[in-house]
């Protein structure tokens, strides 16, 4: 337990090392810019290692949840652990995020804390930070094409898209077959399956969110496709050729 605590607070000062460097790289930048390059490089990084895990090192977590600990399984909650700690303190220094978010953050730290403690479990966590952090690096391209002033593109639309979509499919209904997983299996404490239903409610209010921006989206976008439609529509001639 002793190595995993320092594994953990290596983690928090790696993550609080690279935004003091990111911070000096980017001194003409805002604090949340840093901030959320280190959150850019957390989520590419913990969304391989937990996939890597989830998908291919096993156990697979539908079929063996409340499992024991492995040492991969291990090292990848530790270095989220400390991601985690560090942009909680983050946002509640900054007061940037809504209850919502930081809600998310405490379960997700408590959550990693009982199953490095319990020494069971990691299996379908580590599943969970597979389908929740997936989407993250798409979020903050969002807000970086924003900043750079590159959102309303192309590429801004197909960033929006696949976050949807991945959002709906991994962290939805991947979420809802892992808490199923959880709530079958009598191995996972009462405790943790608490926590983990909380965790899914917290993403259902997520995408109540999400979907009040495609609405919004699709409400903006109706008027020029309507226009566009109009402009493109055939002109009634009758046979006759028109005047110019």
């Amino acid at each position: 337990m002793v190595s995993i605590v320092l594994e953990v607070a290596c983690s928090l000062l790696a993550w609080l090392s690279l935004y003091a460097a990111c911070c000096h790289w980017h001194r003409h930048r805002s604090h949340e810019w840093s901030c959320r390059l280190v959150t850019l490089l957390h989520g590419v990084a913990v969304t391989c290692l937990s996939g890597y895990v989830a998908l291919l090192d096993g156990p697979w977590p539908l079929t063996h949840a409340g499992s024991p600990n492995t040492p991969l399984q291990i090292h990848v909650l530790a270095l989220t652990l400390g991601y985690f700690i560090f942009d909680l303190g983050w946002c509640l220094y900054f007061q940037t995020e809504g209850d919502l978010m930081l809600l998310h953050h405490t379960l997700s730290i408590c959550g990693m804390i009982m199953v490095l403690g319990l020494g069971k479990s990691a299996t379908e966590v580590n599943a969970v930070v597979f389908v929740s952090e997936i989407t993250n690096p798409l979020l903050q391209a969002r807000w970086f094409l924003r900043e750079m002033g590159r959102y309303h593109t192309l590429l801004g639309e197909v960033v929006d898209f696949f976050f949807v979509l991945l959002f709906l499919v991994l962290r939805i209904v991947g979420g809802a077959l892992i808490m199923y997983a959880m709530l079958a299996s009598p191995q996972p404490s009462w405790l943790l399956k608490a926590g983990g239903l909380a965790m899914y409610l917290v993403s259902l209010g997520f995408l109540v969110e999400i979907c009040h921006f495609v609405r919004r989206k699709m409400l903006k976008k109706f008027p020029s496709w309507t226009s566009l439609r109009s402009t493109n529509a055939p002109v009634k001639t009758n046979g006759h050729l028109t005047a110019h």
